[in-house]
């Protein structure tokens, strides 16, 4: 789905010459099939070939995605997301990236706090 996204639509062919350490070329039609199945895909026919492109926004997929490991993984509790992120995280988080933290977790506060008040 990352290369399809990235690219906006592409063939089997485009999505095997992207991936790394790639299956065989059947692997990925069958699993490019079962997106489209799933109704996360859809194609058009060009030239003999199938160009398959999303069917949902990257980041309303991307917002679904997250709605289900927050469910499954931390009992819906945004915090445990972030702590466990940040525990494993390969390399030490940036002063800007903290920042950047920082900053959301007020914006959040302010969001919440204005919302109360229309209530």
């Amino acid at each position: 789905m990352d290369i399809v996204y990235e690219l906006n639509e592409a063939s089997a062919k485009e999505v095997l010459d992207r991936l790394p350490n790639p299956p065989g070329y059947s692997a990925v039609r069958a699993m490019l099939n079962k997106l489209e199945v799933k109704g996360h895909l859809r194609h058009r026919e060009s030239e003999l070939r199938y160009i398959y492109f999303p069917t949902v926004d990257h980041n309303a997929a991307r917002q679904s995605a997250i709605s289900g490991l927050l469910k499954t993984f931390f009992e819906g509790s945004v915090s445990q997301a972030v702590s466990a992120l940040i525990s494993t995280s390969q390399q030490e988080i940036s002063e800007r990236e903290l920042d950047e933290l920082k900053k959301l977790v007020e914006q959040a506060k302010k969001n919440r706090s204005s919302s109360k008040k229309k209530s």
